[in-house]
């Protein structure tokens, strides 16, 4: 099972933290992002990682040396020479993730620490066949992927400024679930023709609008686990202390 950790983020919401390590490194209860993230998905199944890497990215490729990999088989992606942004950055990771068959692979931030069933999450989107299943959660913020009852994404909302999109996307409130994403998706390989499609020879893009103006042709989903689960977006000063203080109670517990 192969997964995808984006780690290559400038981590600007963490400075003066990342002023001198990339976001990654920054440790959370005494143990990086990164290693925390890892350990989650090895014990999940995924056993074949990509890691892309661009800020401070030689202090990545050094922990995991010091870390002999954990144990796993682990690329590096590397993005020094140019940012990349989501949807680049996993062009670029294409000949790591593409197999043999057409399993899903796992796309997970770095800075995103949860306990969530990445299994079930990954059966979910392999029985539906879809080209991605994004985990979503129903929480407070200014942008909302909007779903249908089927769990189709059928475009997005910034509700500050009341823009929408896809393009002609008629929107009507109350006939969509607003969701927010959740920085995991799980993907088909397929999608790799498409974005390559998608990009037309741009190197630096983000798979957010491709999901949106394509989700009127492709399968994409909302997956929503029906257990209860933590869910932490720790790029931010608040929400890292916030896991302090979790991972701190835990350890003591």
């Amino acid at each position: 099972m192969k997964a995808m950790i984006f780690a290559a983020g400038l981590g600007t919401r963490l400075r003066p933290l990342t002023n001198d390590r990339p976001k990654a490194l920054v440790t959370v209860g005494g143990k990086t992002m990164l290693e925390r993230v890892i350990t989650h998905i090895a014990e999940s199944g995924f056993d074949d990682i990509t890691i892309n890497i661009h800020h401070f990215g030689g202090m990545i490729v050094k922990f995991l040396e010091e870390k002999s990999n954990f144990g796993l088989n682990i690329h590096i992606s590397d993005e020094r020479d140019l940012l990349l942004d989501t949807g680049g950055g996993l062009l670029k990771a294409r000949k790591f993730l593409e197999g043999g068959d057409d399993e899903p692979f796992l796309v997970h931030n770095a800075d995103i620490l949860t306990d969530i069933d990445l299994k079930a999450m990954y059966d979910y989107a392999k029985q539906s066949d879809t080209l991605s299943t994004i985990l979503v959660k129903p929480r407070v913020t200014q942008r909302y992927l909007l779903f249908d009852n089927t769990n189709q994404l059928r475009g997005w909302i910034n509700k500050k400024t009341g823009e929408t999109k896809p393009k002609g996307f008629n929107y009507k409130p109350g006939e969509y679930n607003e969701l927010a994403f959740g920085g995991i998706h799980m993907i088909s390989p397929k999608i790799f023709p498409l974005l390559e499609d998608y990009a037309r020879g741009e190197r630096v893009f983000s798979i957010t609008p491709f999901y949106v103006d394509e989700c009127g042709k492709h399968a994409i989903h909302g997956y929503q686990p029906k257990e209860d689960y933590t869910w932490l977006d720790v790029g931010k000063p608040d929400t890292l202390a916030q896991a302090e203080s979790l991972f701190n109670l835990h350890c003591s517990g």
